[in-house]
């Protein structure tokens, strides 16, 4: 008989976790590291492809456009282009 029982752990949808730890990284170094553990190379470029998406477009790229010079799909631009007009990505204008 196993003396040991194990709960599994509740579902979250929040990222509260996932941004607690990141924020805990102190140098480039251990972020890089911290996302290659966190992300498959898939996601890792499906990220590297969002926001390439918000950079072509913030500068005035059109959807179609950015579609291509990427290899994504109109409706992964369309998505970046709604999260990029609600806000949920800011510019930095220093650069």
């Amino acid at each position: 008989m196993n003396k040991f029982i194990t709960t599994p752990m509740p579902k979250t949808n929040s990222l509260s976790p996932v941004v607690n730890y990141l924020m805990t990284q102190t140098s480039p170094q251990q972020m890089l590291a911290a996302l290659e553990g966190l992300l498959t190379p898939y996601e890792q470029q499906e990220l590297i492809n969002r926001l390439q998406i918000f950079e072509l477009l913030s500068k005035g790229v059109s959807q179609r456009r950015v579609a291509q010079q990427l290899g994504v799909g109109i409706a992964t631009v369309t998505r970046g282009s709604r999260a990029l007009q609600a806000g949920s990505y800011k510019i930095d204008s220093s650069k």
